[in-house]
């Protein structure tokens, strides 16, 4: 059942002349090779050479810009369907934390984002939490997505402990061709959505200069209504920016690429209270979110022969903010054993003490936390790569990167009619953090086909992590526990090794069996001052050992691929959430180790022509190995307990069929469907602050006509067709009083889809 449940997001289109009829950057070449081989399958660059999807001996997934565009991807999180053991833990834009293979925690990214060549982690906030807030560039003209499941820190620069996510946009070509992509749109229980994209591609020196562009804007209408301030449809979101690159080649052997990236996000947070009724939001204070993101790269590929060096440079800057209501929080302060508690050395109040308690409770009865970050960073990566066939292959290289962040977390007053921050702000507490880390490293693998059937590989990486931060509370306040500090270092330097061994045997020329062992590691660091004893300040670093085995087949003259494989992971000195004794704030400690094992396995089946099937799916079996025997942790998790926000079973299909109309004219229908299993928000199911977080089932379809030659193409779609109440993340925390807040996907929405290419 599960092998026929499971298989899929290869996504593979019949022909390279069928995807280009759908995306026009879908059979652009990148300076590595064209994405489409002859006889349908894809290459891929993961391995830091061009290898066909199907002879590739590792766990990885492709997903074709065709499919993208068909399926109604907008955002990473939509690729979760598409691709097996890859999921989010979704709060919404800006606030996303990417998982492969059930690797779920906090802190530094568990998960390597790259756009392109870059690498890119999210913002740490104040719980130094960067893999929380990936950054989202948008999901429009793209080559294709690649996802590599397990550690992969020999063959990329910014290690990775749980896997890599490659986001390939199509790059300059010396051809004049253009795209545009409108889209309107109609959610139940919101209104009128409206999205404009485009892509201009043109030579500007023969075979020497060429440059695209891409700019993009999109407009969805909220569908949570504020039942406190009486704001219908709160959660509207503003998505636009644009993507410029230039291609030089001076000479044949030598390409250079240089991107920006500009991406810009505003949206009220998109959660609700179950309590106050489905997609109500019953928040005393606007809580928006807005987000601006800059990234700027260069490449530069030499091919000198037997060699190829690559070069790439890169520098990200953004600036997040958002806000999270306290209100409630305050307000429960308003009693005679809060006022002992807090104010008086837990001796009861006298009359004017309590009168002068509940001035202070109500001068703050309606804010926010409201966190300013400000990012940029810094990477350089140069490697040396064997080229040509041959039956000995190497990578080395070297790694650079410089994070430089700083955050200002206030807690405001806001309106209590509108909600909206008191401008200037009257603020009640602020704290200020400067957190620096810096990383180098050194990695290398090694290919040998020992024989035409076997081939060996090993790699290693040298890495060194430094962190700094400085933090300091200029204003304290009773009611949220926060002491004034003065400026407090803390530096934290770690450095190692780790290892990757693989092995694989092609059977038959259809037919590859595959064996891997391979480390990750995460460093630790320190958490930023909040009035926490010193002892709680440091956490250490966490790794972990990858164990897997798979087959990769092809089957009926290649209409049938089929991929599975199975693993075992050893997590240890897991990084988790811990909370301050008020279970207001949480930050980052150690506590036991886990098992995580799963099987996963993917399918693209060609009947006939014009009909694709995909089909993929996971089992994540992801516990704790021992109890942990950590006092910081609320409600410490025993052993046999579930890793957060790890479903056990997820799957995703999709059919997709194309048949002619008339001699100019084509069809196209399309249904995708997606199951992802219940999980819960943390260790201890009973626990004070845990929710589950339910399973659910989202049905898109697509159908269309398509004009000669796909320059033109008119659509009907609907997302999540069935309407189905689909809960992304549940949490509650000691600032919610007990309450539960929850994400969630969109309810229906139908619209029209236009697209036209030249």
């Amino acid at each position: 059942m599960l092998l026929a449940s499971v298989m899929g997001s290869v996504a593979l289109p019949a022909t390279a002349q069928e995807n280009s009829s759908q995306n026009p950057a879908a059979v652009t070449s990148d300076a590595a090779g064209p994405e489409i081989e002859q006889g349908g399958d894809i290459i891929v660059t993961a391995l830091k050479r061009n290898t066909s999807l199907q002879e590739t001996p590792i766990s990885i997934s492709a997903v074709t810009g065709e499919s993208l565009a068909n399926s109604g991807v907008q955002s990473v999180a939509d690729l979760a369907a598409s691709v097996p053991s890859l999921s989010f833990v979704d709060a919404g834009p800006s606030q996303r934390r990417v998982v492969i293979r059930g690797i779920q925690a906090v802190g530094e990214p568990t998960v390597g984002v790259y756009y392109d060549e870059t690498p890119v982690t999210g913002s740490i906030g104040t719980t130094n939490d960067a893999g929380g807030t990936t950054p989202e560039l948008k999901l429009f003209d793209v080559e294709r997505v690649e996802v590599l499941r397990g550690p992969q820190g020999t063959l990329y620069g910014s290690g990775s402990m749980g896997g890599t996510l490659r986001i390939i946009y199509a790059k300059p070509s010396f051809e004049t061709s253009g795209a545009a992509d409108a889209t309107i749109s109609s959610t139940h229980d919101g209104g009128i959505n409206y999205e404009f994209n485009g892509v201009i591609n043109t030579p500007v020196v023969d075979d020497k200069i060429a440059v695209r562009a891409v700019g993009f804007y999109r407009n969805r209408n909220g569908y949570i209504d504020n039942v406190a301030l009486g704001i219908k449809n709160i959660n509207d979101e503003k998505t636009y920016g644009g993507r410029g690159m230039v291609r030089f080649t001076p000479t044949p052997d030598l390409t250079i690429d240089a991107a920006a990236y500009i991406n810009r996000s505003r949206v009220d947070t998109p959660s609700w209270n179950p309590r106050a009724g489905k997609y109500n939001s019953d928040a005393l204070v606007r809580q928006p979110i807005i987000d601006n993101l800059n990234l700027y790269s260069l490449t530069a590929a030499w091919d000198l022969g037997p060699v190829e060096a690559t070069v790439i440079g890169s520098y990200l800057t953004r600036k997040l903010s958002n806000t999270t209501d306290v209100s409630r929080y305050i307000r429960t302060n308003r009693t005679p054993t809060a006022c002992a508690a807090l104010a008086n050395g837990r001796a009861p109040c006298s009359a004017t003490q309590l009168a002068d308690f509940y001035t202070l409770v109500d001068s703050q009865s309606t804010s926010t936390l409201f966190p300013q970050q400000d990012m940029n960073t810094l990477t350089g990566e140069f490697r040396l790569s064997s080229s040509g066939a041959r039956s000995f292959n190497w990578t080395v290289g070297g790694f650079y990167s410089h994070r430089k962040s700083n955050v200002t977390n206030p807690q405001v007053n806001a309106d209590p009619v509108s909600g909206n921050i008191i401008s200037p702000l009257q603020t009640s507490t602020v704290r200020f953090i400067d957190d620096r880390l810096t990383q180098l490293a050194a990695f290398g693998e090694v290919s040998w086909d020992i024989t035409d059937k076997l081939n060996l590989t090993a790699g290693a990486r040298y890495f060194n992590y430094e962190k700094r931060i400085v933090g300091e509370t200029t204003l304290g306040s009773i009611l949220v526990g926060a002491r004034v500090t003065p400026p407090t270092h803390v530096k934290s330097e770690e450095h190692g090794t780790v290892l990757k061994f693989n092995g694989s045997y092609k059977i038959t020329n259809a037919v590859m069996v595959y064996a891997e062992a391979a480390q990750g590691f995460r460093p630790g660091g320190a958490n930023q001052v909040l009035g926490l004893d010193a002892a709680l300040t440091p956490y250490l670093s966490d790794s972990l050992w990858n164990y897997e085995v798979g087959i990769k087949s092809a089957m009926f003259a290649r209409k049938v691929l089929l991929n599975v494989d199975l693993f075992q992971i050893d997590w240890s000195d897991m990084q988790v959430t811990g909370r301050t004794p008020n279970g207001a704030f949480s930050y980052i400690t150690n506590a036991g180790a886990a098992r995580v094992k799963g099987v996963e396995a993917e399918m693209t089946a060609h009947p006939f022509r014009g009909l694709s099937i995909q089909v993929n799916g996971s089992y994540i079996d992801a516990k704790l190995t021992e109890n942990q025997a950590n006092a910081n942790v609320s409600a410490p998790g025993l052993k046999g307990d579930r890793i957060p926000f790890v479903a056990k079973f997820s799957a995703g299909a999709n059919a997709q069929y194309s048949w002619p109309v008339s001699e100019r004219l084509g069809g196209l229908f399309r249904i995708d469907v997606n199951h992802v299993g219940s999980s819960f928000s943390d260790f201890r199911p009973a626990a004070t602050f845990t929710r589950k977080v339910g399973s659910y089932e989202l049905v898109n379809i697509r159908v269309g006509i398509e004009g000669d030659k796909g320059r033109w193409g008119a659509y009907l779609f609907a997302t999540n067709l069935l309407n189905d109440t689909a809960i992304t993340r549940a949490t509650s925390s000691g600032l919610q009083v007990g309450e539960t807040f929850v994400t969630s996907a969109a309810p229906r929405t139908i619209g029209l889809n236009l697209r036209t290419s030249f």
